[in-house]
């Protein structure tokens, strides 16, 4: 784990050795791909690394795939060897930029955002727009959002017995709260 955390912030901010980061090392990722009358199909990464640069407003964050946790052992399994297939893509990837960002303006009052970055996930590079959320408070940022991936988007198959139980759109949800470096 620690050598991800460097890894992010030595590619990440290799430019920007004076720039003040943020940084949070336990960042909650959580995706739901349920289905009603089926099983939940919901899993969750407590371990994720994220970095905002607030002078730019340049943000990263990487999950390592086998870390997002279910609720059956199975589902985990059948997760890791046949979706994500995590011994050939371990991670998971963000990169992006928070629109219209400006540390000046952060305060305890939470303000909406947009991201915007491109999630590599399973080998595939996709872009997307995220909603978030974000407030500053006891020297900490706070962030929260989410957007909706398709699981076609990223090359990931879905055997067709299963197909019914699992939903094509994901439900992708993050939650940091960043400490300054």
């Amino acid at each position: 784990m620690k050598k991800l955390v460097l890894l992010i912030t030595a590619l990440f901010f290799t430019n920007f050795a004076f720039a003040q980061k943020y940084m949070a090392k336990t960042g909650k990722v959580t995706f739901e791909a349920s289905v009603p009358l089926f099983e939940d199909v919901f899993a969750q990464d407590d371990n994720n690394v994220a970095v905002i640069n607030t002078d730019t407003g340049d943000f990263a964050s990487v999950s390592v795939v086998k870390n997002f946790h279910f609720k059956t052992k199975l589902m985990e399994e059948h997760f890791n060897e046949s979706y994500a297939e995590t011994a050939k893509y371990p991670k998971a990837t963000f990169t992006g930029k928070i629109l219209n960002f400006d540390k000046s303006k952060l305060s305890a009052t939470p303000q909406k955002y947009t991201v915007q970055g491109k999630l590599n996930f399973h080998g595939v590079d996709k872009v997307y727009n995220s909603a978030a959320t974000i407030y500053a408070k006891d020297g900490k940022i706070y962030m929260s959002g989410g957007f909706v991936a398709k699981t076609a988007d990223h090359k990931v198959t879905i055997p067709k017995m299963v197909s019914k139980k699992i939903a094509e759109n994901v439900n992708v949800q993050y939650n940091y709260v960043l400490t300054k470096q």
